[in-house]
């Protein structure tokens, strides 16, 4: 670990399953997945075909990037179907509202949905959530579609991708594969995950409900946003479940699919699959 923490950032690629672009800035970043979203519609509109997403609240300044270039470019997004990774829920498991703070309902209506000029937005019945009352619905229908294009995240502070973080109870034990293969359902966050929030002095909500790692991982592309060590522990610590994110390193051929953008000034990266 020491070793990984050490390594310059324009050697990670030379040690790294993936390959590593090094950019100037955030800003840079955002912009680039920004124009990887669009281009992806694009190419698919031409081809007649629809484009899917997973994407996340977290990061979210690429949203409205792309729906300004989206509006510039009238670049439609009639034929796109997004599932979104996880939603926080209340103590007692039911979804919070959209006028919450920590609704992620709200924040992609208000970071990219409602961006898009009304001509261009996706339909309603497009936008899909993973539902804590109907969990396996999201991933019966993105089986249906054929699976994911692209599934865009954030790298969380311990490794974990949605909500699908480390397992930190004495009570449950699980093998590499059944982690793999795990599917949508309601999960209490991460005393780790708890304790970082609450001392940044947010009061979060204890429950979510989360994509499995099965419709990440069998995504054609994976895109995640980190930043710090954990990205470094992404892109070259062995594949663990003490960090969830490092299974995206066993997909297929990472280094010609898998790509790490990292910004030359700040602690943000990009990871690609």
């Amino acid at each position: 670990m020491k070793k990984l923490m050490q390594i310059p950032p324009h050697e990670i690629d030379n040690w790294s399953p993936v390959r590593v672009v090094v950019l100037p800035d955030w800003n840079t970043v955002m912009n680039t997945l920004a124009r990887t979203m669009v281009n992806s519609i694009k190419e698919n509109n031409a081809n007649g075909d629809i484009t899917k997403f997973i994407l996340p609240v977290g990061p979210i300044a690429q949203y409205p990037i792309a729906a300004q270039i989206s509006n510039q470019e009238n670049v439609s997004w009639k034929n796109v179907w997004t599932f979104n990774m996880d939603e926080y829920l209340d103590w007692e498991g039911r979804p919070i509202p959209e006028d919450n703070p920590w609704s992620f309902h709200g924040s992609m209506k208000t970071n990219l949905f409602n961006q898009l000029d009304p001509e261009l937005r996706i339909p309603e019945s497009q936008r899909w959530f993973p539902d804590p009352f109907d969990p396996d619905a999201i991933d019966e229908k993105i089986d249906a579609l054929g699976g994911i294009d692209v599934a865009y995240g954030g790298i969380g502070l311990h490794g974990h991708i949605a909500f699908d973080e480390p397992v930190d109870t004495f009570f449950l034990r699980l093998t590499p594969a059944e982690f793999k293969q795990s599917k949508t359902r309601v999960v209490a966050l991460n005393a780790d995950t708890m304790t970082r929030t609450l001392q940044a002095g947010h009061d979060m909500p204890p429950l979510a409900v989360t994509l499995g790692m099965r419709v990440i991982l069998e995504a054609k592309h994976i895109i995640l946003a980190g930043g710090g060590s954990i990205f470094r522990i992404a892109a070259m610590h062995p594949p663990s479940l003490d960090y969830p994110v490092t299974y995206v390193q066993e997909h297929p051929q990472p280094k010609d699919t898998v790509t790490l953008y990292a910004a030359e000034r700040g602690r943000y990266v990009v990871y690609q699959a």
